[in-house]
């Protein structure tokens, strides 16, 4: 399985400025970062300390190793588009898969970055609030991504536009479309976003979208990624614009495409550690809780997956492991390997695996874990769910005009 990087990169700006200049080097998205990255480049004494780590020389032939990763840029891309609050990088795979090209990623959780750049050779620009990590997106990309957190805003006796969501990091998703003007953009958000603040938050998102900033959005729909071949029931919001010179006029999200899937065909091949195993004592408070909840006529607490059911949403915090527990029962060696109270539970109780969770979401088996398991539960919890974005993807690519792009074109100098 793999798990660790080939490489090793400071995850600060100067990593980003010119990892982003590799991966742009032969096209004119280089130009926000060449000015930069050529000094970062030019001083070798500073960047050994600061760029490499554990190496004292700063030369071109160690970069190729920025491309070895197992989700590569498309060399002839039919289209672009940047990555905002990336995470690790669910939109990316799925905007790759039809043949886009990235150039441009932010994510500010350092953990994340780590699994961005075994992934794709490149770290993400951190705070997106900041003008200076603002300063280096390109000009002319074809499409924004971004899944952004939800937040309230402040409406009291204002008119809903694009100020009153200042201070907010729709605001920044926002300022940055007024800025670069991209044919479409593709927003990711929670199921809940559709009645937060009592729908004011997503009257005011639809309101800046279509009258302050002039594109063509249709009705948002939430999407539950079980029906695009992964069985998670996890339902989100999509909301997806067009510039109005696209001259697009409707927009019809994707039907299902595969609803068979369930979780035994996600399910380690292999005997898993002892380590994912509930221990007695564990078991027992799970039993307690439900109890508890069920005595007061609600339905909270754990739930077991079988083989052949979907699992429910995973989610970041001991809920979305403990609403997801499987029987197992090919352990062999019952020997607890970190510190529990009890003994592990003889029922083949466990919690899913990263990778496990990494399928959930759609994740190739190629996607590198580079991070500690309780790192790996956070950044799939948080994730896309990559199917469901590629299938809406797809049908935003089909309705934009999009220009012939040549692979291998120089920037002018």
């Amino acid at each position: 399985m793999l798990n660790k990087p080939a490489f090793k990169i400071e995850l600060n700006n100067e990593s980003a400025i010119v990892s982003h200049y590799i991966h742009n080097e032969r096209t004119s998205f280089a130009k926000p970062f060449e000015n930069a990255a050529s000094t970062l480049l030019n001083n070798k004494e500073a960047n050994s300390e600061n760029w490499i780590a554990n190496d004292h020389s700063f030369q071109f032939d160690l970069f190729p190793e920025l491309l070895s990763v197992p989700f590569p840029a498309p060399e002839n891309h039919k289209f672009t588009f940047i990555d905002l609050f990336a995470g690790i990088g669910g939109f990316r795979i799925a905007m790759q898969n039809l043949g886009g090209k990235c150039v441009y990623s932010s994510e500010w959780d350092l953990q994340s970055q780590k699994t961005y750049l075994a992934n794709f050779g490149e770290v993400p620009f951190g705070d997106i609030t900041k003008e200076t990590t603002k300063q280096f997106i390109p000009d002319d990309f074809d499409i924004l991504c971004a899944g952004f957190p939800c937040q309230a805003f402040s409406l009291a006796g204002k008119k809903k536009g694009f100020e009153e969501t200042r201070g907010t990091l729709f605001f920044d998703v926002a300022e940055i479309i007024k800025r670069k003007r991209p044919k479409a953009f593709f927003l990711e958000n929670v199921k809940g976003l559709k009645i937060h603040d009592k729908g004011r938050t997503l009257e005011t998102i639809l309101n800046v979208l279509r009258n302050d900033l002039d594109y063509f959005v249709p009705d948002p729909e939430i999407v539950n990624a079980m029906n695009f071949g992964v069985p998670q029931h996890r339902e989100r919001i999509y909301i997806v614009g067009f510039r109005k010179d696209q001259n697009v006029k409707d927009f019809t999200y994707p039907q299902p495409t595969d609803t068979s899937k369930r979780f035994i065909d996600i399910r380690e091949k292999q005997e898993v550690s002892v380590k994912y195993y509930l221990s007695t004592q564990y078991q027992q408070t799970l039993y307690n809780h439900k109890k508890r909840h069920e005595s007061k006529g609600n339905g909270f607490g754990f739930e077991i997956i079988p083989d052949d059911g979907v699992a429910n949403a995973i989610v970041v915090g001991g809920m979305g492991r403990e609403r997801n527990i499987v029987i197992d029962k090919r352990l062999t060696d019952f020997t607890p390997v970190t510190k529990i109270k009890g003994e592990v539970n003889r029922d083949g109780w466990r919690r899913m695996t990263p990778r496990e969770w990494a399928r959930l979401q759609g994740f190739p088996d190629s996607f590198i874990i580079a991070v500690s398991d309780a790192s790996a539960y956070k950044q799939f919890g948080n994730s896309v769910a990559v199917p469901a974005i590629q299938a809406t993807a797809e049908q935003i690519i089909k309705r934009i005009k999009l220009q012939k792009h040549k692979p291998y074109e120089r920037i002018n100098k």
